[in-house]
Parts: structure tokens; sequence; C-alpha cells
């Protein structure tokens, strides 16, 4: 299991995962925002600043624990900050939740069309769809509760008119799975323009959510 501690090295897998994210077109500019856990805090991208501008020294520090405040002199937090940080209060064995506006993702979530299985790769987000979270203004608090309820048995969900938020149980896994539901929302977008997407049935997606168990960039212990 991965443990992250607030070093340079967090720092900087967070800032290279945060150019990645729009180097290879899943989001843009600064409207996604990356979280890693650290014990009992969290490390977050901070508001509005370019992601070819962005240091170490400037990712912020907060409490997982609402009642502790966070420390002063820090840069202001994404403003996404708040379901980051009640994905990971909900889920402790996650590590770090990904948000981005991938464009077949948006799409999809401006339909308020969740994704059913209609693909194997489905399995990837823990069940037999990726489920969609009711819309709330950025930054709420009723954002936070539909998301994290959305996401109950689930790595990856839609956001209504606004983008798309994964978890993983590394870095590397969350941003593994942004690509791969950005794909998913892809394909299936092309499958509704062509015809009727057959749908996997609940005995299939159980044959490939067992064999799943495990599936996803790993290293060798």
């Amino acid at each position: 299991m991965t443990i992250y501690g607030d070093s340079f090295e967090t720092r900087e897998a967070m800032i290279e995962a945060c150019r990645a994210l729009n180097q290879s077109g899943v989001n843009q500019g600064t409207s996604g925002n990356i979280s890693v856990r650290v014990g009992a805090d969290f490390l977050i991208t901070p508001s509005g600043v370019p992601y070819e501008g962005l240091t170490p020294d400037l990712i912020v520090r907060l409490p997982l624990d609402p009642t502790q405040q966070a420390a002063p002199g820090q840069m202001k937090p994404s403003t996404e900050w708040p379901f980051h940080r009640a994905l990971l209060v909900a889920k402790p064995e996650m590590k770090a939740v990904v948000h981005a506006h991938p464009v077949h993702c948006c799409a999809l979530a401006m339909n308020r069309q969740s994704i059913p299985a209609c693909h194997y790769m489905v399995a990837a987000f823990g069940g037999t769809d990726v489920p969609l979270a009711e819309y709330a203004l950025f930054g709420s608090d009723a954002l936070s509760d539909s998301i994290t309820a959305a996401m109950r048995e689930r790595s990856a969900c839609l956001m209504a008119n606004h983008g798309a938020v994964v978890c993983g149980e590394t870095l590397e896994k969350a941003m593994w799975r942004m690509g791969e539901l950005e794909a998913l929302a892809k394909s299936y977008i092309a499958s509704l323009s062509i015809g009727t997407p057959h749908i996997l049935s609940d005995a299939e997606m159980a044959e490939v959510l067992a064999a799943f168990a495990g599936y996803g960039p790993a290293r060798e212990s």
C-alpha cells in the first residue's frame, strides 16, 4: 500500500499529474484539481494557478478533520476542496482524488446521463455503471454530499453540468482511472451516434468485476 508523506516528491508528483491532465487533453486550463492524503491531512492544488507556474511550495495542506484549522500563510486552495476532503474521509482506502473537465465526460454530464455497462471497462470504477452525481454549485457542501453519495460504492462519477471525479488507491491509479473514464465516455458517445449500445447483463458484469480484482497500474511487491 502506498503511503504518501508531505514531501517535495509528493508535491512534485501532484504538479506533474496536473500538467499531464492538460497535455493529454483530459483537462483544460486550471479547471481540474488534485488531492493526496498525507496522514491526518491532505494536500490539494491551489486555486487559479496555471500548472506551468505551479511549484511545490504553492500546494496547500488542509486537515481532514473539519474541526481543525489549516496552517496560516498558504495559498487559497482549489474551490473544490470540500468534495476532495469529503471523499478522502468517506473512503479511507483511497489516497488520491482527481477532478477534471474532460470533453466527453462533460458532454454526458450536460445531458445528465450516466454510463451504463456498455463496455467491460465500466468495472474499473467498481460496479455496473458510472453514476451521475446530482447538480449543485461548485465548492458547495451540497456538491460534496452529491458526489460522496454517487461514489459510495464507486471510484468515479460524472457530475451533472460540470465534469468528472475519480479516486485512487494511489495517485497513479487515480490518474489512470481518469484517462480510462474519458476514453469510455468517448466510446459510449460514439456508440450512441450510430445506434443503440448493447448493455452487458448483471451476470456478465459480475464475472468482469470478479476478474478485475487488482486490475490497473501497480508495482510488484
